[in-house]
């Protein structure tokens, strides 16, 4: 039997219009469900109630509640991570981004459409990626078509991945899991214990097109022990969630393209090692010196503008891996930045301003860093160590940026 909105029996049809009534409704719930995932957002955040005049310039600018409840969730952040800071963490990852370019990605359900949306994440990713892994490595591999292709190899050049990116943004085809996992897979199996190997799924697709059964290949992955992740931009997938499942990995849908953003740069810092790979190990490391070629030189095909300090090879970039005697190549400036991540700033604490306001305490507040005066009491924060404080402009870049206390340092 169907049913269906407006027939006689459910809502009458007694010739007074009702019918238009239905036909009315029915429309409008087809606009709302047409609603792209761009607007969903703004639609239900409401953010247009965020802002108010500023009674000094009469611009815009967003409402205090706004402010404060970023200030809150930004401060969460950054105490989970300082409380992650006894687990053991990789320094040398190598990891492999898969960008399903299949014709999923043509969809419009972010403003402009899926594919610009993710290359834009994809390339402020690249360069978090080893602005918070300096001796780490990254590659790309984007799938359609049914295949898998290696865009670029394993290396420590972020300019050159996003070059590579923006040649390559076209979608057809259709996505293959398996195909895609074997790349990424036998690439990394010849990588050394020390280093990490994971994998970075960027999944438009809401299906698979195998040759085989994808299943062993996640095994294969699995004993490889190459960890999965998965960050989808249209629903969950029960084969990429169970290979992030079984492989260790980490899995999540997108909402809007904010959240898509966040999930995707979760994934930047160095994730806690199992226990299997938390066995300390002594990794030969050399140190470079950068001695231009000349030009005679250029003639006989030497090319690089770093010497290897054990057989004297020639390489363009650091860090990486020397072509001839495979000795990794680093510089002392990636070795001091790598270890941020060990030893995260402790969460500043709140100042209680509504302890403040009880006691009558007037006082001017003045950053410590900038100097600039804080008239948001609820904003402020202090250094447990060094007992000053800071504004939250200040608090967030000694986090998230600087890495260290400047007067606890000095």
């Amino acid at each position: 039997m169907t049913v269906a909105y407006g027939a006689e029996g459910e809502y009458g049809d007694d010739g007074a219009g009702h019918g238009d009534g239905n036909d009315d409704e029915l429309a409008a719930e087809a606009q709302a469900a047409s609603l792209r995932a761009w607007e969903k957002k703004y639609a239900s955040e409401r953010a247009w109630e965020d802002l108010e005049e500023d009674p000094t310039t009469g611009r815009l600018r967003v409402s205090k509640g706004r402010v404060e409840a970023d200030a809150r969730e930004r401060r969460a952040k950054m105490a989970a991570m300082a409380s992650s800071a006894h687990a053991c963490k990789g320094m040398i990852r190598f990891m492999y981004v898969v960008v399903d370019l299949s014709r999923a990605a043509n969809e419009e359900d972010f403003r402009p459409n899926r594919l610009s949306v993710i290359g834009q994440c994809v390339i402020g990713f690249i360069r978090e990626y080893f602005n918070q892994n300096p001796l780490s490595q990254l590659g790309l591999i984007v799938a359609r078509d049914g295949v898998g292709e290696r865009l670029t190899e394993l290396s420590g050049s972020p300019e050159a991945h996003v070059s590579a990116l923006k040649k390559t943004l076209d979608a057809s085809g259709d996505f293959s899991l398996q195909n895609t996992l074997n790349v990424a897979r036998t690439s990394l199996k010849s990588i050394p214990a020390y280093g990490s190997r994971e994998v970075l799924y960027i999944l438009s697709a809401l299906s698979t097109c195998d040759p085989g059964n994808v299943w062993t290949e996640v095994a294969a992955a699995k004993a490889a022990k190459v960890r999965v992740n998965v960050v989808s931009l249209a629903a969950e997938l029960h084969v990429s969630r169970r290979m992030a499942d079984e492989t260790g990995g980490d899995f999540g849908v997108s909402l809007n393209a904010d959240h898509l953003h966040d999930l995707i740069m979760a994934h930047a810092p160095p994730p806690p090692l199992s226990e299997e790979a938390t066995k300390s190990s002594l990794v030969q490391m050399g140190f470079p010196q950068k001695k231009h070629v000349a030009s005679d030189a250029l003639t006989v095909g030497v090319t690089g503008d770093y010497v290897c300090p054990r057989c004297s090879g020639r390489i363009d970039e650091l860090p990486s891996q020397c072509a001839v005697c495979r000795l990794t190549l680093v510089s002392s400036p990636h070795l001091a930045r790598s270890y941020h991540h060990l030893f995260p700033v402790k969460a500043f604490n709140e100042l209680d301003a509504a302890a403040d306001d009880k006691s009558n305490v007037t006082a001017t507040l003045e950053c410590a860093a900038c100097l600039a005066t804080i008239s948001d009491r609820s904003l402020a924060s202090t250094c447990e160590d060094c007992t000053k404080m800071f504004c939250f402009a200040c608090d967030v870049y000694i986090h998230e940026k600087l890495h260290n206390c400047p007067f606890c340092s000095s």
